[in-house]
């Protein structure tokens, strides 16, 4: 296992003390520049609307300067009232105005208050809900998939998952980066800022409730760790990893992944046999990429095939999954078929948008 010097290992964790965050995809919200004209439209109207009410009844008011009150004066009165400036030159001294005041324009003058000050009221209505929408979306997630590293292999993971039905919202992704993050986020993604090898990120992740889990990082030994966090964590999720040198894929099984694709051996065999035929390697291509062409499906033995032979199948059978063993199509023991078994099959990809039976 090729693990980097201490100092390396020292400086990366000093990288990711930044508290773990979850970032919920946001609704798309207006411009700043037209948040803040659309405020002082509704200043001038409240504003105008005061003047309108003052003037109305301005024999009820008295002016220190001349004792009467024209527009002009309505609108010094509103604007200084509004502001809660209150010079007391011009005055409400009926019954009438000043039932009017407390009625009216005292209301008026809280909502334009509240208008002016809209801005700080706004960030904290905003926390507010974004804090309930993540409490709502903890409280409903389960049996969902996390995704380790939302690089060129995770979004492979992403988009392969995708295609067999999975839906956006079962979906979590963490990264080391805000940035990744906020592009998940733009597709409609949740994402968790943080480093995955620490229990508290993976906890927000909730991978504690996660049915599956796909780990795609950068490097192979964050990929064991990350593992061995997981698999504290969840004893029953399917932890899925990717690892760049062959030697390593045996100490990430003993971590506790259920499945470890060496990256760098699979793609090297695929440009052998691209070589050797470039058809096969087309076909082979399209066999992994599900949604399109030929697809290949794991499914469960159903109760008409027990007892009949691989061969005997309507589907073309590649291997089965007995247990913990993987038997070959050809091997002896494949048959007679059990009905604890599991099918390898190929079949014709589904039409998009059609989720394909998942056991």
């Amino acid at each position: 296992m090729k693990l980097p010097g201490h100092d390396a290992m020292a400086r990366q964790a000093e990288e990711h003390l930044v508290a773990a965050r979850v970032k919920l995809p946001r609704r798309k919200v207006q411009r700043p520049l037209l948040q803040v004209s659309r405020r002082l439209l509704m200043a001038l109207f409240v504003l105008a609307l005061t003047v309108f009410i003052v003037y109305v009844d301005r024999e009820g008011y008295h002016d220190n300067a001349d004792e009467s009150v024209d527009f002009l004066d309505a609108v010094y009165y509103a604007t200084v009232t509004l502001s809660t400036t209150g010079y007391g030159d011009v005055v409400p001294y009926s019954d009438s105005a000043r039932l009017v005041n407390v009625l009216l324009v005292t209301p008026l003058r809280v909502c334009f208050l509240i208008i002016l000050v809209g801005t700080t009221l706004e960030v904290l209505a905003e926390r507010t809900r974004e804090e309930w929408r993540q409490n709502r979306w903890r409280s409903n997630l389960r049996d969902h998939t996390v995704i380790v590293g939302f690089g060129t292999k995770g979004r492979s993971a992403l988009q392969t998952l995708r295609a067999t039905g999975l839906k956006k919202d079962r979906i979590v992704i963490v990264d080391p980066s805000g940035k990744v993050v906020d592009s998940a986020n733009a597709e409609g993604y949740v994402g968790v800022v943080g480093d995955a090898t620490r229990s508290d990120v993976l906890l927000r992740a909730e991978l504690q409730r996660a049915r599956q889990i796909v780990i795609a990082t950068q490097r192979d030994d964050t990929a064991v760790l990350v593992a061995l966090t997981a698999r504290q964590l969840n004893r029953t999720a399917k932890i899925v990893a990717a690892v760049r040198e062959e030697e390593n894929a045996p100490l990430l099984r003993q971590s506790g992944a259920d499945a470890v694709i060496t990256s760098a051996s699979a793609a090297g065999r695929l440009l052998g046999l691209s070589v050797l035929s470039p058809s096969a390697g087309t076909v082979m291509e399209d066999l992994i990429q599900q949604g399109s062409g030929l697809d290949l499906v794991e499914r469960p033995v159903i109760k008409s095939e027990v007892g009949l032979s691989v061969r005997e199948t309507d589907d073309l059978v590649v291997s089965v999954l007995r247990g913990h063993r993987l038997l070959g199509y050809d091997d002896p023991a494949a048959s007679p078929l059990q009905l604890t078994d599991r099918l390898i099959t190929i079949v014709r990809a589904q039409s998009p948008g059609v989720p394909e039976q998942q056991g």
